[in-house]
């Protein structure tokens, strides 16, 4: 993207060439493209303006390159804001890192800066991050990254501001097992609130927004002629519930791409990854190939620890490899089968599971995180993200273990 008085002065030209010349498409006047409707009216082919030029996009000031590969950790709000992020960046600098996944929306609803006044969004905020765009510009400088992690349907904080946005049951909000409560997929009022604040993140400056928790809540199928909540536009369509679900997650995840286009930052999506492996998982409403295909990049969660017996390994948290690459060849056949398919960029595991073990637990460290990296290289995948909720990642690590 160029400098903002730059194509400032390219689409001033646009449109007073374009108002020189009469509207003569019908499907243009009717407004629903105005992308198009420029294009038409000024014969845009004809002028040979560059091509980024054909639709004004919005310029935070900041510019980032795509790396070659994102290879990238996932960093929280405190640690963003704290005395944390000088050792992550560090790390990012030190290695082959490239990328931070940062949370602006936390698991539990609030965001992690403090928005302007009079914003909806100001009673839930942690002023974790002082000063984003500060932030973002001193990434910018090391060349690395930015991410914006945005929660969607999992917000304890909305749904208990908003019953009527949640799931109920004899009058109180709902909550799992972790006490933990989600709001509603099929509400639109839903997907707004999470857009606005993602086209905040892409005001400031972050390239590529990623949206977890995007689904309803894991065992929702058991359990919802239990609960009381609204089904919006989907009520009278004629479709079981189970694709309702579906429909309203994958139109979900169409909206927000869309809502996105005129900031020209990418849209990645947080999906467990045995949805790939399975036409949908019905209970949450995600099927993994129309997800991909409204989505510019799929991450699939695949840590080894969350995985039982599957693809023939009893245990695969003890055979990171193993589960990578078996999983990685099933990937790379549901996606083969999209045109376009977006990136593959996986979540991986570099943290220890002491719940899945009596005895000692499986330590992850060089050897582990290395190994999952390798099948994934070794099956076309090159980018992939690393999770620590802490951010405490294994030191030494060869992050292009296929470059030696």
């Amino acid at each position: 993207m160029g400098k903002r008085s730059l194509w400032t002065m390219i689409f001033t030209g646009i449109l007073l060439v374009g108002m020189m010349i009469p509207v003569h498409n019908a499907e243009a006047a009717d407004g629903k493209d105005a992308g198009t409707l420029t294009k038409k009216q000024i014969g845009l082919k004809e002028l040979a303006v560059p091509s980024p030029a054909a639709r004004f996009t919005y310029n935070s000031g900041l510019s980032f390159e795509y790396p070659d590969a994102v290879r990238g950790i996932y960093v929280t709000g405190p640690s963003a804001g704290g005395a944390k992020m000088a050792e992550l960046t560090q790390l990012v600098e030190d290695t082959e890192l490239n990328a931070m996944v940062i949370d602006i929306k936390e698991d539990n609803g609030n965001i992690t800066f403090q928005p302007e006044e009079g914003s909806p969004y100001a009673d839930v905020a942690e002023s974790f991050i002082d000063d984003p765009e500060q932030m973002l510009k001193e990434l910018e400088e090391k060349g690395i990254y930015p991410i914006a992690r945005v929660v969607v349907f999992k917000d304890s904080m909305l749904a208990e501001k908003r019953p009527d946005l949640s799931f109920t049951q004899n009058g109180q909000v709902w909550k799992n097992g972790k006490g933990e409560a989600f709001v509603n997929p099929f509400m639109e009022e839903v997907w707004e609130y999470n857009v606005e604040l993602a086209k905040k993140a892409a005001e400031m400056g972050f390239e590529e927004i990623q949206y977890d928790y995007v689904r309803f809540p894991e065992g929702f199928g058991s359990r919802d002629d239990q609960l009381d909540y609204g089904q919006g536009k989907y009520a009278d369509m004629d479709l079981d519930n189970v694709q309702k679900r579906v429909q309203a997650v994958t139109d979900f995840v169409e909206f927000a791409r869309g809502e996105l286009e005129y900031y020209g930052v990418d849209v990645s999506v947080d999906i467990f990854g045995y949805s790939a492996t399975i036409e949908e998982a019905p209970n949450i409403g995600q099927n993994f190939s129309k997800i991909s295909s409204n989505v510019d990049v799929i991450s699939s969660m695949i840590y080894p620890s969350h995985w039982g017996p599957y693809f023939g390994i009893s245990k695969p948290d003890a055979e990171p490899y193993k589960l990578i690459n078996e999983y990685a060849k099933v990937e790379n056949e549901v996606l083969g089968k999209l045109d376009p398919a977006p990136t593959s960029r996986p979540w991986l595991q570099d943290f220890e599971a002491p719940w899945l073990y009596s005895g000692p637990t499986k330590q992850y460290g060089k050897a582990e995180v290395e190994a999952q990296i390798r099948a994934l290289n070794e099956n076309g995948i090159d980018e992939f993200l690393l999770w620590n909720a802490g951010n405490n990642y294994t030191k030494g690590v060869d992050y292009t273990p296929m470059n030696e």
